[in-house]
């Protein structure tokens, strides 16, 4: 008894199968992920723009609220002027101290996420 023979398998592959293939270039993730020195100098600038950040904004609020002492204590008239019924210096420590506490929170926030955005489409690219 002989079975008749279906079609004969072929096996279709790419004819770029037999070519060198491409070396896979490191990316800076992956040198971070691997903690080699080159990711971390990447890690290491990173921290370091956060800290400047940090520093020049605390430096900003300090200056300005440390100021307000020197005032009342340079211009003597202003410890006891009035606005609006309430001594000035109710008036600047009540008031007027969060709006520059809350104006400093939004430039840092707003820059260290420029900081971010700036550091992963860097390393992104490498």
């Amino acid at each position: 008894m002989s079975t008749p023979e279906g079609p004969r398998r072929v096996r279709v592959t790419s004819p770029r199968t037999s070519a060198a293939r491409r070396p896979i270039m490191p990316t800076g993730t992956r040198e971070i992920d691997e903690q080699t020195r080159l990711g971390q100098v990447y890690m290491q600038s990173l921290i370091q723009s956060q800290l400047r950040l940090t520093l020049a904004v605390i430096g900003s609020v300090v200056l300005v609220l440390g100021s307000i002492p020197m005032l009342f204590w340079l211009v003597p008239p202003t410890r006891t002027l009035s606005v609006l019924g309430l001594p000035l210096p109710w008036v600047i420590l009540g008031i007027l101290v969060y709006p520059v506490v809350y104006v400093a929170a939004r430039i840092y926030v707003r820059n260290a996420e420029r900081i971010e955005t700036e550091f992963t489409e860097f390393v992104g690219r490498q």
